[in-house]
């Protein structure tokens, strides 16, 4: 029975980055109110890039830095919830950007969850396949489901991408637990992207495309199922709270993170957090932050880390990971 292991982190943002007294400018808002309730000082705006195009960047940025050739990898995994289009699939695309001939390509929508939920499924698809390598990646590009004018959901999102690439490997599991759970009759609390029934036969509900969320309800859940999610998790092994060095948790908003070590009675150090340099970025806002981690040394082979993603469905999930 193999194991992951990550052998590669990286990540892309566009180039164009949005300040607060930016936003400010197109909206009734200001730098403090902004950062004073999320946290978020800027974040990154996709301009000329797609969702397809950064985890493509992704993509060829972990061939590149870890010298596995393109052959070699058996899957390619995209976390998103802002694809390009229906079809053909981000990751799809991403492995022609990238050159890869013998890996199979597959999307997934679990929202701000979506990477957690990623990672757990390439889990079990390495002994499946019996593929030496994967990648799992998470890209965005929020803006597009964005009301430019509704600063209770504009401020709070941004654009980027980042990913890991996955070796099987034997010896002791790395992926040590997983707790995965949806609470699909709170769906309604945040939408996005809704697509029209044709008019042709029937007279839709218009419904809109951008982001719809009840904030009361969102952070009610957040502060609640992000910690029990993590106690599910750490239940089915022998660690517990205090042997985890680092927690990872989706980076929606500041006071999220910090009422999530409250409740745990954790440091607040051991929160790792960028949210006020990209805001929310769903799925690609874990990647990013363990890139960005492991390139300045903060964490260190050996560690133990949790991974927490939570948002749309509504959906929760952690895992613990040996790094």
């Amino acid at each position: 029975m193999k194991t992951i292991k990550i052998v590669q982190t990286a990540s892309q943002l566009p180039q164009k980055i949005v300040t607060n007294d930016d936003l400010a400018e197109i909206m009734d808002t200001s730098d403090e109110w902004i950062h004073s309730r999320t946290g978020i000082s800027e974040r990154h705006i996709a301009v000329s890039e797609t969702t397809a195009s950064l985890a493509g960047d992704v993509l060829k940025k972990i061939l590149a830095q870890s010298g596995v050739a393109a052959d070699q990898i058996g899957f390619v995994i995209v976390a998103s919830m802002s694809p390009d289009q229906m079809a053909p699939s981000m990751a799809a695309e991403a492995i022609v950007a990238a050159g890869l001939t013998n890996a199979f390509a597959l999307d997934v929508n679990v929202a701000c969850s979506g990477f957690v939920y990623a990672l757990t499924l390439a889990d079990g698809l390495i002994n499946t396949l019996d593929a030496d390598y994967g990648v799992v990646i998470g890209s965005e590009t929020l803006s597009k489901l964005i009301d430019w004018q509704d600063r209770s959901t504009a401020v709070l999102f941004g654009d980027g991408a980042g990913g890991v690439l996955i070796k099987a490997v034997d010896g002791p599991k790395r992926l040590l637990a997983a707790d995965l759970k949806t609470f699909a009759d709170q769906a309604d609390a945040l939408t996005a992207g809704h697509l029209w029934s044709s008019e042709v036969w029937h007279q839709p509900k218009h419904e809109s495309r951008y982001f719809h969320m009840d904030g009361h309800a969102v952070y009610s859940f957040a502060t609640r199922q992000v910690a029990a999610s993590i106690k599910r998790a750490l239940d089915k092994i022998p660690n517990d709270l205090a042997d985890v060095d680092y927690f990872l948790l989706h980076q929606a908003n500041q006071r999220i993170i910090d009422k999530a070590a409250d409740l745990l009675q954790q440091p607040a150090e051991r929160f790792l957090s960028n949210v006020s340099h990209y805001g929310n970025t769903s799925a690609a806002s874990i990647p990013i932050l363990l890139d960005e981690m492991v390139r300045s040394a903060v964490i260190q082979p050996g560690q133990l880390l949790v991974l927490s993603g939570f948002g749309a469905g509504l959906s929760v999930g952690s895992i613990v990971y040996k790094y």
